[in-house]
């Protein structure tokens, strides 16, 4: 028994980790491969910005819905139909002929990918102890900064080398050749909340006004419309989360008793009052919406300001996954004995000061800079987002780590995507409908100097949230069932 026991975790690390490779990967190379994109696709700057923003918005309207599946009919089959799925979609992304059918598969990959990460975390504080936890974390982060690690460099080259669609390639082969590998040993499905009803009208809110919010949010300046877009979207989310918070128990019977038993999609009462909870995510929000599109800014700037080739971008861009890659572990294991809010709120000091650095970058700025300062953005990453993500899971029960895990990924994509909505709006205010060959550089420095000093600014109101939170106190694991 202790010997299956043992194998499963190997396999349920070893699989994960290479999935958590997966998604990373593809949003760090794609990046270097946006000038390419856009001259075989005449594709203009925004355009540019959507091929990444329609897959953060999708993975982050439907993640919720699809953790919370995962929770009724078991992470591994929602975790093995992402794969299937992302590699699917992955294809359709290799065989774009136009930037709209690019966009629209890249948000199907973004939904595929949200069944993979989604639940990779749940699985592993699923069969991991808590007392390991703390180190597995570590590694599955590391695993994720290997692939922002390895995308620059590796993204850059195949862009350079064989054409962008190889990206795309590359990601297809890898997922589907990690579904047999998970079909034949991850064994269990981790169903804990098997036997209850999916909530539909909670699921149908939240994505539609999630996507109404963030559409409509990095589009204020190409419609009229949008602005009402995103205000309905934004009072869709309040709406959603009232309706959660509803009381679920109906004090007598009637024939609306089945619809109100319904079990929620994220269920927020069981973490009212948990400040730990609450305020590890906010910070991971924050976090998130002020780093993730670093990468997407840096990539141009480096390409049509400094004028290097996408290979050349991306060895100068791998500076900051690979610090992150390498400080993730002891950062994890760190957080086994020290408090995470020490840890994670001097980490957003550190990235904090790194932004405001490269606010300061120029046309003629050297190239060691931007390294440098890639590397202290890695440094407060690192110091941030392993313990954080053990703040977490260690905020809750053994029942909760699904609807833990998929609460934490939604605020890492709705981060994600808010950043690039934000980095969006700025673009298409500063650069508006500019193919590549007539964005000008000191256009693009406009852009990059207001953005990272918003995001400076997020980082430092992300650093008090971080501290809020308190003493993260273990709680008790509950029995599983599995089915």
């Amino acid at each position: 028994m202790e010997e299956n026991t043992s194998a499963l975790r190997r396999y349920a690390l070893l699989v994960t980790t290479l999935s958590s490779f997966l998604t990373p990967f593809m949003s760090s190379a794609v990046n270097l491969a946006l000038k390419d994109i856009g001259r075989d696709l005449a594709a203009d700057a925004v355009a540019l910005a959507w091929v990444q923003s329609a897959h953060l918005l999708a993975s982050a309207a439907f993640l919720p819905p699809l953790g919370r599946a995962a929770d009724l009919y078991g992470r591994r089959r929602v975790f093995l139909a992402g794969l299937l799925l992302y590699g699917a979609t992955s294809l359709l992304c290799a065989l774009a002929g136009s930037a709209p059918f690019l966009i629209a598969a890249r948000a199907l990959q973004g939904i595929g990918g949200s069944m993979v990460f989604g639940t990779a975390v749940a699985i592993l504080t699923s069969v991991f102890p808590p007392d390991r936890r703390g180190r597995v974390l570590g590694i599955n982060t590391a695993a994720v900064y290997t692939g922002l690690t390895l995308g620059p460099s590796l993204g850059g080259f195949l862009t350079q080398h064989l054409g962008w669609r190889s990206i795309f390639a590359f990601a297809a082969a890898l997922s589907l050749a990690l579904f047999p590998l998970a079909l034949l040993r991850l064994r269990g499905e981790w169903a804990d909340a098997a036997g209850q009803r999916f909530e539909w009208a909670g699921a149908l809110l939240f994505s539609a006004s999630l996507l109404g919010f963030l559409g409509g949010l990095s589009s204020l300046r190409e419609s009229a419309l949008s602005p009402c877009l995103a205000a309905a979207g934004l009072g869709g989310l309040a709406v959603f989360i009232l309706w959660e918070l509803r009381r679920r128990d109906a004090p007598h019977p009637s024939l609306l008793d089945n619809f109100w038993r319904t079990e929620p999609i994220l269920d927020l009462r069981r973490f009212r009052g948990n400040l730990t909870f609450i305020f590890s995510n906010l910070a991971a929000l924050i976090h998130y919406s002020a780093t993730h599109a670093i990468s997407f800014l840096l990539s141009l700037y480096l390409q049509r300001v400094l004028g290097l080739a996408p290979q050349q971008a991306g060895l100068v861009l791998l500076a900051q996954p690979a610090v992150m890659a390498l400080l993730s572990p002891p950062a994890g294991r760190l957080s086994d004995r020290v408090q995470p809010r020490i840890l994670a709120s001097l980490g957003m000091a550190v990235m904090a000061g790194g932004l405001f650095a490269l606010s300061t970058l120029g046309g003629l700025s050297p190239i060691p800079h931007v390294v440098v300062f890639l590397a202290l953005i890695g440094l407060g990453y690192a110091l941030f987002s392993a313990p954080n993500t053990n703040a977490v899971m260690g905020a809750v029960g053994r029942r909760d780590y699904g609807v833990a895990s998929s609460t934490l990924a939604t605020m890492r994509l709705t981060g994600q995507a808010v950043s690039m909505a934000l980095a969006t709006l700025l673009v298409s205010i500063y650069l508006g409908r500019v193919e590549w060959e007539q964005l000008l550089p000191s256009q693009l420095l406009s852009v990059m100097g207001l953005a990272f000093r918003l995001f400076t600014g997020l980082c430092l109101l992300g650093m008090l949230a971080s501290l809020a939170r308190g003493k993260v106190e273990e709680k008790e694991d509950r029995p599983s069932s599995r089915s």
